[in-house]
């Protein structure tokens, strides 16, 4: 019983993921790249990251409503409301039942016989990799060291009392203020504990193993999204499935999901999954795409701290699609003064998003290195990264890669500033910090990459919608 309401907890927020992104009528069928099931792909990996988003925010809605948290009351009406928004969907044309995909079709793809071989031999390795993060995950109880003082505290109260009870800094708690409940970080955002009480009310019992599963599906739903976003973007199935085995494989990734509690995988996944939406929307001008974009960037913020930093690293890709003559001199400009913020407010000894700001650039060069090159929580990503973009130097800062090209710079200098002229500097002689801060961009990386292969392999660039094309595109359906 208890595997079919883990199943259950993880399949409810899938399916509102997926009714939401049919009720918007997104993506646009008519632009899919990938055959038939180029449009059931993107939605099955993005659904998962924003029905889990969308559900938690449901939780919240129950506390203050004063509704205890119970099978009936969070699960039902979501049901309700997936089934509804897919109804709707269907009912004003954005999906038609004809377009559900099929595994014949999935597996029909333009592949030579060696290619096919690869492509699922490829596959069942994902499989099998997923497979033995699923056995961890089952085996072993809560691990991590803040996953238990930070985050999972929160949740074993929130589910005890069946509502979101806030939590205070020891100074209060020892005051003896009523209602209030104390850990090591009482002020991290509810949505990492909320997911963990989700699937404990599925459960009907605190089990803090099963609790973990929304990890392992997390990592599912990114992987499927990095393969569908790249065969929309015209990549062959087996570059493209390679591009998905690399994220599904970063060793660092698979911890952060086989020792589940952290908030870093589910960060990673909201922002990459933000960051490639952008990208579409940046290609298409669909206002489909806008929507899941800004959707996915508001929700950033509500993972971690430094998710509002990451959620404005997508704005310089806005910039350059609207602004395609002077975007890149604006985002200069906009750089210059960005530095020389930075700079007057380590002067002044602030604090940005809890880090404390000093005007001492030390950047721990060995302790990257060692976490970058000589270590291996990232395979040989690094190397390959290098190699490939000094080979296609002449074409990251052009269409179609501009876009992310520039979001990909905005997140590295923020990584920048965050690894020299804050405290956490000081923090990476552990290497944590800076693997797990890297670890929010990774995916995002691996997709880059995979793009600028294809487009150096490709003789002819991808063609760019003209503006007489745009007013068409964003007349389609809402």
């Amino acid at each position: 019983m208890q595997t079919i309401m883990v199943a259950v907890s993880l399949a409810l927020p899938w399916l509102l993921g997926i009714a939401v992104l049919l009720a918007l009528g997104w993506p646009r069928t008519d632009r899919a790249t990938a055959g038939r099931d180029g449009p059931w792909l993107l939605r099955i990996g993005f659904g998962y990251v924003v029905g889990a988003v969308l559900v938690t925010i449901w939780l919240r809605a129950l506390s203050l409503a004063s509704i205890p948290f119970g099978r009936a009351s969070a699960a039902l009406p979501v049901l309700a409301i997936a089934a509804a928004l897919a109804y709707w969907g269907l009912r004003t044309k954005r999906w038609s039942l004809p377009d559900m995909p099929s595994v014949r079709a999935a597996l029909a793809l333009p592949l030579v016989r060696w290619q096919r071989t690869v492509w699922i031999v490829l596959l069942a390795w994902i499989a099998l990799r997923f497979a033995l993060v699923a056995v961890e995950i089952a085996w072993r109880p809560l691990y991590p060291w803040d996953a238990w003082v930070q985050w999972a505290t929160k949740a074993r109260v929130w589910y005890e009392l069946g509502r979101i009870v806030p939590f205070a800094g020891p100074e209060q708690w020892l005051a003896g203020t009523l209602g209030l409940y104390f850990d090591a970080a009482p002020g991290y955002y509810a949505t990492v504990p909320l997911l963990q009480v989700w699937t404990c009310v599925m459960i009907g019992l605190w089990d803090d193993s099963a609790m973990n599963w929304p990890w392992l599906a997390m990592l599912c739903s990114l992987t499927v999204a990095i393969y569908a976003v790249l065969r929309a973007e015209t990549v062959a199935p087996l570059p493209a499935l390679i591009g998905a085995y690399i994220v599904a494989s970063l060793p660092l990734l698979d911890v952060h999901a086989a020792l589940a509690g952290y908030a870093d995988l589910p960060q990673a996944a909201v922002y990459t999954l933000a960051a490639l939406a952008t990208y579409r929307w940046a290609l298409r001008r669909d206002r489909q795409d806008g929507i899941v974009a800004l959707m996915l960037a508001c929700a950033c913020p509500m993972i971690k701290n430094p998710g509002v930093i990451w959620a404005l690293t997508l704005l310089p890709a806005v910039i350059v699609t609207l602004l395609p003559r002077r975007g890149l001199r604006i985002l200069c400009v906009g750089a210059a003064v960005a530095a020389l913020v930075a700079i007057v407010l380590a002067r002044t000894q602030w604090s940005v998003l809890g880090y404390a700001m000093r005007l001492d650039f030390t950047p721990a060069w060995r302790e990257l290195v060692r976490t970058y090159f000589l270590m291996g929580n990232w395979n040989l990503l690094w190397y390959g990264l290098i190699a490939l973009w000094i080979v296609s130097a002449r074409r990251l800062f052009k269409p179609p890669l501009l876009p992310l090209a520039v979001t990909i710079v905005s997140g590295v200098a923020f990584l920048s500033i965050v690894f020299s002229i804050s405290e956490a500097a000081v923090w990476m002689a552990d290497l944590t910090t800076a693997n797990r801060a890297t670890l929010h961009l990774a995916p995002l990386l691996i997709a880059f990459g995979v793009l600028t292969w294809n487009q150096w392999n490709t003789a002819a660039p991808a063609p760019q919608p003209s503006e007489s094309r745009r007013p068409e595109l964003a007349s389609g359906p809402a």
